[in-house]
């Protein structure tokens, strides 16, 4: 429940912050407070690939984005006041969803009786791996997997091609000046 806190308590200073550099400074609380939240609930693996990529990369991509464009958030001049209701809705509505869920850890639960036998019982059989997690994201999952690296991909190299711009308008802007 304190991470859970801490995650909302740290969503509202996002969403309150004009500092662009606060704001990813925060962001990169978030993820780790969330990596945290993934290793309570068990998912190392997960919790691992949020604080690297989530904490770590990302941050240090948005801090020289913001090193390149040296700009602060403007604001808004009238109220959002849909948008707010929107997420609250979502909100009540995904909290409303999770009380219909088997309570955390029960081993009667729904999962366990039909997928994680199967993929415990006949993975080695049917992809020659011993590693159960590996056998599923990689065989089980694979064009799964490819889509979500291809995306990670995409978006690392639109991030660089954005970043390569700013310099070249940046020494553009430069030389203009200088004679």
């Amino acid at each position: 429940m304190v991470l859970l806190t801490l995650l909302a308590v740290v969503t509202v200073a996002i969403v309150r912050q004009r500092s662009l550099f606060g704001v990813v400074i925060l962001a990169g609380i978030y993820s780790f407070l969330m990596a945290s939240v993934l290793i309570v609930l068990d998912a190392v693996d997960v919790a691992m690939t949020e604080a690297s990529v989530g904490a770590g990369v990302s941050t240090v991509i948005l801090l020289a984005t913001l090193h390149l464009i040296k700009t602060t958030e403007m604001r808004s001049v009238r109220r959002h006041v849909l948008p707010l209701f929107v997420s609250a809705v979502t909100g009540a509505v995904l909290v409303w969803g999770t009380l219909v869920l088997p309570p955390f850890g029960t081993a009667d639960a729904v999962i366990h009786k039909h997928v994680v036998p199967r993929y415990i019982a006949d993975t080695i059989k049917e992809t020659n791996v011993p590693n159960v997690v590996t056998a599923v994201l990689a065989d089980y999952r694979g064009y799964d997997t490819l889509g979500e690296t291809t995306v990670i991909f995409t978006a690392g190299i639109g991030v660089m091609l954005l970043l390569r711009g700013a310099r070249r308008r940046g020494r553009t802007d430069r030389e203009k000046v200088s004679p």
